[in-house]
């Protein structure tokens, strides 16, 4: 079909209109998932996620309508049409998005960070196919009930969705009773040790690198409380890690 055929006589501008509307729609539903996670300081912020969105919305359009062309104004398939699949191009959105969503998700440690971020990617490109095949109401509840969530458990119940992280240092020059004391204090506050790092220097002082987890941060004034007093502790940190098992 020339271009002069398709603009004459495939779609009305009516149903352009509505085409563009769609992929609008969810650039504006890409960009709220995006703002959101920007603003978490995630690596994945609003571009990407209206990327995502508006690529899916246009996806799903072509796999919808890409092959009005391949029949007849009485329906019947066109020569070398036969086996033709329109849904195989939306269904290769769901396979791709997943090499994206792998893109923000790593691993360090025993830490695992972007997990939600890449779930937000697999939703977005949902809606993005959603809204290409014109259900607009099912996209608008879908992303209604995921800011709705997220804001829930972010701000409301925090401790469901994940630990608060903390890393604390410090450097001590007598290493025979500060580790056993640290494990007690530890257990007290019902933080528990994700990683460990440990250096003996030369000079006869250890610096301990710990990164421990609790259901609420570890304050700098109990951190104070432990160290005050003691002699055989020389510096100390305490820098957090808040959202790092997000």
């Amino acid at each position: 079909m020339t271009l002069a055929q398709y603009l004459n006589s495939q779609f009305s501008i009516a149903q352009n209109v509505d085409f563009c509307i769609r992929i609008l729609v969810a650039a504006i539903a890409g960009g709220i998932i995006g703002l959101e996670r920007s603003h978490r300081f995630k690596e994945a912020g609003v571009r990407t996620h209206i990327i995502v969105c508006c690529t899916t919305a246009v996806i799903m359009i072509l796999s919808k309508y890409g092959f009005g062309d391949m029949v007849s104004p009485d329906g019947a398939a066109l020569n070398g049409s036969r086996g033709a699949d329109a849904a195989r191009i939306a269904a290769q959105a769901v396979s791709g998005i997943s090499f994206l969503c792998a893109g923000v998700i790593f691993k360090n440690g025993s830490n695992v960070r972007g997990l939600t971020t890449a779930a937000g990617l697999w939703l977005t490109a949902g809606l993005g196919l959603a809204f290409g095949a014109g259900m607009y109401v099912v996209g608008a509840f879908a992303l209604i009930l995921l800011l709705v969530l997220q804001f829930v458990i972010h701000y409301i119940f925090p401790s469901v969705d994940a630990y608060s992280g903390s890393n604390l240092k410090f450097t001590t020059n007598d290493d025979s009773h500060f580790y056993a004391d640290l494990s007690e204090q530890l257990k007290q506050w019902k933080a528990k040790i994700v990683q460990k790092d440990i250096t003996y220097n030369s000079n006869g002082t250890t610096e301990y690198s710990l990164i421990v987890r609790r259901r609420e941060e570890i304050s700098h004034t109990e951190l104070k409380e432990f160290v005050k007093d003691r002699t055989d502790i020389i510096s100390y940190s305490n820098n957090s890690l808040y959202n790092h098992f997000r």
